[in-house]
């Protein structure tokens, strides 16, 4: 009884519960929008949501400047000193509103280029990327104020926030798909961050004391020059992630058609289902925990609660997952998705290792470790392309499943290289 109750008291435990509501919640809507696309867009249609969803990864590291680690580890660590605090919040809420306009315009006046290059050749999709340049301000707008709730350990708030958004923003989007199908379902995954971004106001408005903080004069030069660090490092990952995915993608089009594309397309997005438990984790908890860390010992005892508490439930989920792979894909997605059955366990495998680099790739984001933090991005990224474009010849969208695998198998065992003596 006593081991129950200490366990139940666990703050990483006790976070957790509530956080796993959050993700049952996005879990459930990625389910139903999944769904509304695999009965009224099929694998096709789930491949072009699919390529619209790498872009916009990159859209919003771009309009943010890739700084959102970087505002949650200057927040936690001035969240006591005011006027420090009110630097990071003035440089950064002005520096982006500023980014957010100019990159709405590099949308909207190219916009048919854009469409042609995300889509494979479609010009017909152009006007996804105006709206989204209209819309841009207020859609990054709800990924800074997330940041600096997470910053201020907020860490109930977010939840809350995220249950909310995800919410109203499946509803929109099962609305929008229903109704307009394909254009729908773009303007689904433009419109839940806006929403978003309004329901966030509030919560961060009661949190910092936005008109002693939000001023000109305390614009500053040298916090922006120190959060430009992460921007070199989200930049990277912005640059080279779509590029990488969508010709991946064209190259399982060219060797194995539209629909096998899907096939992988729904397979990562079911990945993407679960693995939200631990990267909502990570970013609500251990992030501002590694960032205040001052000594090897802290950050080592960071590591080891992660590996012990994190790592054997997200086993067990997997194991799960995998007996019930085709009850899943015929719940969440339908039975036209069977054939992707045969991608689990590279995935599954692939995503085991994913999650075991996760905490650890932290550490280039507290420790401010640019650089490294490139060098092994990049690295990762070729092992990928590379492998990929082997083995999608020869295995189709498993090929790219294998690849996944492969590349977090590499890359996990550099990051050990990399940090062994805060881990061992």
């Amino acid at each position: 009884m006593k081991l129950l109750k200490k366990i139940i008291a666990n703050p990483i435990i006790r976070l957790s519960s509530l956080n796993s509501v959050s993700v049952l919640m996005r879990i459930a809507g990625g389910f139903l929008s999944s769904k509304m696309i695999a009965i009224f867009l099929g694998p096709s249609g789930m491949a072009l949501t699919g390529s619209l969803r790498n872009f916009l990864t990159s859209v919003d590291t771009f309009s943010t400047l890739g700084i959102q680690n970087g505002i949650i580890t200057y927040t936690a660590k001035f969240e006591k000193e005011e006027e420090q605090l009110a630097r990071v919040v003035s440089t950064t809420i002005i520096t982006l509103l500023i980014s957010a306009i100019f990159c709405g315009a590099l949308l909207i006046v190219p916009a048919t280029g854009w469409s042609s290059w995300v889509f494979n050749g479609n010009r017909g999709y152009a006007w996804i990327f105006r709206v989204l340049g209209c819309v841009l301000p207020l859609y990054s707008g709800s990924i800074v104020f997330i940041s600096f709730l997470n910053g201020l350990g907020k860490h109930h708030k977010v939840i809350y926030l995220n249950i909310a958004g995800n919410f109203f923003g499946v509803l929109v989007s099962a609305l929008l798909i229903w109704k307009m199908g394909v254009s729908g379902a773009f303007l689904g995954l433009v419109a839940s961050p806006v929403l978003l971004m309004f329901l966030s106001i509030y919560p961060l408005y009661s949190s910092i004391n936005m008109r002693l903080l939000l001023q000109r004069k305390y614009f500053d030069i040298a916090t922006l020059k120190n959060l430009s660090a992460y921007s070199l490092m989200s930049f990277v990952t912005a640059l080279v992630a779509p590029v990488v995915y969508i010709s991946l993608r064209n190259t399982i089009i060219d060797n194995a058609g539209l629909r096998e594309a899907g096939y992988w397309e729904g397979m990562g997005r079911l990945s993407s289902f679960y693995l939200t438990f631990v990267t909502t984790l990570i970013t609500v908890y251990f992030l501002p925990k590694l960032s205040k860390a001052v000594t090897i010992n802290e950050t080592k005892s960071i590591f080891r609660s992660y590996y012990k508490i994190v790592v054997p439930i997200f086993i067990a989920g997997i194991v799960l997952i995998y007996f019930l792979k085709n009850l899943i894909i015929k719940i969440t997605l339908s039975a036209d998705f069977l054939p992707m059955s045969g991608l689990f366990v590279w995935q599954l495998f692939g995503d085991l290792l994913k999650v075991c680099s996760f905490i650890l790739a932290q550490e280039f984001f507290a420790r401010r470790l640019t650089k490294m933090y490139i060098g092994t991005e990049l690295f990762s990224f070729a092992v990928f392309y590379t492998s990929g474009r082997i083995l999608i010849p020869y295995f189709g969208a498993e090929g790219a499943a294998m690849a996944h695998f492969v590349t977090y198998l590499i890359y996990f065992m550099v990051l050990l290289i990399l940090f062994r003596k805060k881990v061992f």
